[in-house]
């Protein structure tokens, strides 16, 4: 039976479940021995243990069971990853769109930069505050994968192995809080992406085992329901493989850690065209799902 994860808030509580036939089923009330962790980010600790686990505790959810969508309030289904890793530039038309037509791979260097999970990662709803100070608030949906084995120094070829689930996330930036043109540096990544509640997620974690391949997906975004964003994840200059045998290398990615890859064309910044307090934004993956987040104002 097909089924995803999910983080809720139900009658005061914060429940970890998985999402089948549309409907959600805390983990603490499937018939699991022993009980499964009490949050999704714990499953991926032992996660080639739980992934089979799960798939046949799905098999016994009925399809009148569990808890209905209106009934509860969604989170961010990862709550909180252990890192968040950002490619950046890291597709052929967003590249073109910000100044850089007919680049070629050979030239590029991946590079990454790093959001706060405590404090940058929110879900679905009314959840997302402007930076403070800022006037060029930009939007970027990006494919997310979450980390479910230890890799450190792994293949290429081995690489998306260690890849437990997908989710949809949405890059948010003060556009102008991220140049410092009058520093030896030029930018500040960290005053422009690592804002309080500009990565969220959602609305759900899908495995690994049901996207049959990262590369192969449509990725489209709305502000206040007009399209922005239509691109596809083979249009990444380095793919989710390559990602992740860079970021090992790097650094031990564990599990529980999230990584975010890259943006197609259709930001706001090459136009000018930037986000303002209650402006709503949908962020779609093809075979994940949407997620829905109004922005409002600083705080």
């Amino acid at each position: 039976m097909p089924y995803a994860l999910a983080t809720l808030e139900h009658q005061g509580q914060i429940l970890p479940c998985l999402e089948v036939h549309g409907r959600f089923f805390p983990l603490s009330d499937l018939p699991a021995s022993p009980a499964l962790p009490d949050s999704v980010v714990a499953l991926f600790e032992d996660w080639p243990h739980h992934a089979p686990q799960l798939e046949r505790l799905a098999g016994t959810c009925l399809q009148d069971g569990g808890l209905a969508a209106a009934d509860v309030r969604l989170l961010a289904p990862l709550r909180y990853p252990g890192k968040i890793l950002c490619a950046g530039a890291n597709y052929y038309d967003h590249l073109a769109e910000m100044g850089m037509p007919g680049a070629k791979k050979q030239d590029q260097r991946l590079f990454f930069f790093m959001k706060p999970p405590r404090n940058a990662v929110v879900g679905p709803g009314a959840t997302v505050h402007m930076p403070i100070g800022t006037h060029a608030f930009d939007w970027e949906i990006e494919l997310a994968a979450v980390i479910g084995q230890t890799a450190r120094n792994v293949s290429v070829e081995d690489a998306l192995s260690h890849v437990a689930a997908y989710t949809v996330a949405i890059d948010f930036s003060a556009r102008d809080h991220n140049r410092a043109p009058e520093t030896f540096y030029k930018l500040d990544w960290v005053a422009g992406k690592a804002n309080d509640t500009c990565c969220p997620l959602g609305p759900r974690l899908v495995p690994a085992s049901a996207v049959a391949d990262p590369q192969n997906l449509a990725l489209k975004l709305w502000v206040n329901g007009q399209l922005k964003q239509d691109g596809h994840s083979s249009q990444m200059i380095f793919s989710l493989a390559e990602q992740i045998a860079t970021a090992s290398r790097i650094m031990t990615l564990d599990p529980g850690d999230l990584l975010l890859t890259g943006t197609p064309a259709g930001v706001g910044v090459p136009k000018q065209t930037f986000l303002k307090v209650g402006d709503q934004v949908d962020a779609e993956i093809e075979g994940i799902g949407r997620l829905s987040v109004t922005i409002q104002a600083a705080r």
